[in-house]
């Protein structure tokens, strides 16, 4: 098991490996994988979004037969102090009880994870933990953030190490046709919809949602939060917003995990089954810190989460599914698997109108 580190100004990660370069996908691996749609026996385009998938998976993996076999799901847990301001519905001590549940295969992911046959990796990325959790890797720089509506919620160098993280993590999965990422965190719905409202300009109104199942009268206390931590640290719009920097100030251990796990997987050519609310967040800052990852990220599904929405149109993204889901923990990328899968398949599997001696389409 690998235990937590401390970040200091000698060991913590230098943050530019997150500006290298990701990889283009191979335009002649999508065109072939184009051409071979068009000759499968059915009519062109009447598979939609599967045909769109299986190309899409082709030209990120540069084969003409995509795969989407070994697909690792990796969950990063971290606890959040503005949980101090009472914006959730649950208690904090609840993130380090779930790391048990994931652990010993109760939770929702957990079950998926089984189901579809792939690894399940849990990262206690940042919780406020004191002694490692069976069967979980330990890899943070510190319990939990500072409430960020008094303080930053880390320093840069907590931020640097945070990133590294999630790189490290991706390394240690390995190769993998497509890689999937969770989290669980009491508060992180707070803390995203502050990144999201930061990042994007928008009033935290139109960002933040029920989360853990606040009522009306909670998520209104929840945007006053917000509010008051943006305009306190200046990222309610009056000034440019620095993805770092937002990270920093209202950002949340396991979120800056994501962040860095969603790069270090574009550059090391592994699409990434973006998950919900929490997920898209880290991948909309993994988008502003590095543009290029953008074509290596596909997205599972629309969440119930209100904010979900709103950043999902600011990638310009088409999720897979709409489930009125918003659990999180990576259990709407898992899902959306089992039809990346079935894409696959199609694709792979079908025979053209000459091996199968069907007539094509008629000329006009």
């Amino acid at each position: 098991m690998q235990q937590a580190r401390t970040p200091n100004a000698r060991s913590h990660m230098s943050p530019a490996w997150i500006e290298t370069p990701c990889p283009a996908p191979s335009a002649s691996h999508e065109a072939a994988a184009r051409a071979r749609q068009a000759v499968l026996t059915k009519p062109a385009g009447s598979l939609g979004t599967l045909e769109a998938l299986a190309i899409t998976l082709a030209a990120l993996q540069a084969t003409e037969r995509p795969r989407a076999a070994h697909a690792p799901i990796i969950l990063f847990a971290g606890d959040h102090g503005v949980t101090a301001q009472g914006v959730s519905a649950y208690p904090a001590a609840v993130t380090v009880e779930m790391l048990k549940n994931f652990a010993s295969g109760g939770a929702a992911v957990s079950v998926l994870a089984r189901t579809l046959g792939v690894p399940l990796t849990v990262v206690d990325a940042g919780t406020l933990a004191a002694d490692p959790v069976p069967g979980t890797v330990v890899d943070k720089p510190r319990r939990g953030t500072r409430d960020f509506t008094v303080e930053p919620a880390m320093t840069d160098a907590e931020l640097d190490f945070a990133l590294a993280v999630g790189q490290r993590a991706v390394e240690r999965a390995g190769p993998a046709d497509l890689v999937l990422f969770g989290e669980m965190g009491i508060g992180n719905t707070t803390s995203a919809a502050a990144i999201a409202a930061a990042l994007l300009a928008k009033r935290p109104a139109e960002i933040a949602g029920a989360g853990t199942g606040l009522d009306a009268a909670g998520v209104v206390h929840k945007i006053r939060v917000i509010e008051a931590a943006l305009a306190r640290h200046a990222l309610d719009g009056s000034s440019p917003s620095d993805p770092r920097r937002v990270l920093a100030t209202v950002g949340g251990l396991e979120i800056a995990a994501l962040t860095g796990a969603i790069i270090a997987s574009a550059q090391a050519r592994r699409p990434v089954l973006v998950d919900g609310f929490i997920v898209t967040v880290a991948a909309l800052a993994a988008t502003r810190l590095n543009p290029s990852c953008v074509p290596w990220l596909i997205y599972s599904h629309r969440s119930a989460e209100q904010g979900h929405g709103v950043v999902l149109d600011a990638l310009a993204a088409r999720p897979v599914l709409d489930l009125n889901l918003r659990l999180g923990e990576g259990s709407g990328a898992a899902t959306a698997l089992a039809v990346l899968r079935l894409a696959c398949e199609l694709h792979n599997g079908m025979a053209t109108f000459e091996e199968a001696a069907v007539s094509g389409r008629s000329a006009p």
